[in-house]
């Protein structure tokens, strides 16, 4: 089965790619589209999953959105690749548990590209290097169709995460490729479609 890739240049307001994600839902379950992979970058934005709560806000001015993701609070931003996907498992396999490992170990081969050497872990969703979290993951299931994705910090501000606990962790506790010293980045795009075609279309 082919899965139609996307790679958007301006970044999106991130009310508008949840538009796009549940049409494609419903086009997808109906048959009238391909699967997808969508990769983009949010404006600065603080969204909400159903396990978040007004505890992880710490700074009151801020606007979260409410979304239907899993996972608590988190923060997409310029310099942060997002990396979305509609992929129907009634025609792959129903295993929720084996698609976040294949999202795992994707992230880990793409940062091996680039000389870092992330892990997972099984309490807590997402890829870490050096103990610190890299990559946030939030995935919802509506009828065996899995939508939404994950994020990975590149070049991204990080003081913008002192304002919330984000994913219910210290806000020290995020680092991005910048951190870690890796400046130069090529072909990111390109290698995070490679990568991501090719693991998510085993499933």
């Amino acid at each position: 089965m082919s899965i139609e890739v996307k790679i958007s240049k301006a970044r999106i307001p991130y009310k508008k790619a949840m538009f796009v994600l549940e049409k494609r839902v419903e086009d997808v379950k109906k048959g009238f589209k391909k699967e997808l992979i969508w990769i983009l970058e949010h404006p600065t934005t603080y969204t909400g999953g159903i396990r978040s709560s007004k505890n992880e806000i710490l700074d009151k001015k801020i606007k979260v959105i409410k979304t239907n993701r899993g996972g608590k609070i988190t923060l997409h931003n310029p310099g942060q690749k997002i990396i979305y996907f509609v992929l129907d498992l009634n025609k792959r396999k129903k295993d929720i548990r084996l698609l976040i490992k294949t999202i795992e170990a994707s992230i880990i081969e793409l940062l091996k590209i680039y000389n870092i050497y992330g892990n997972s872990d099984k309490k807590n969703i997402g890829i870490w290097v050096k103990n610190k979290k890299i990559s946030a993951i939030g995935i919802r299931v509506k009828r065996w169709i899995a939508y939404h994705g994950c994020s990975i910090n590149i070049n991204n501000d990080l003081s913008y995460y002192k304002k919330i606990i984000p994913c219910g962790l210290s806000n020290d506790n995020i680092t991005s490729f910048n951190n870690l010293g890796v400046k130069k980045i090529n072909n990111l795009n390109e290698n995070i479609r490679k990568i991501f075609v090719k693991n998510l279309t085993k499933i």
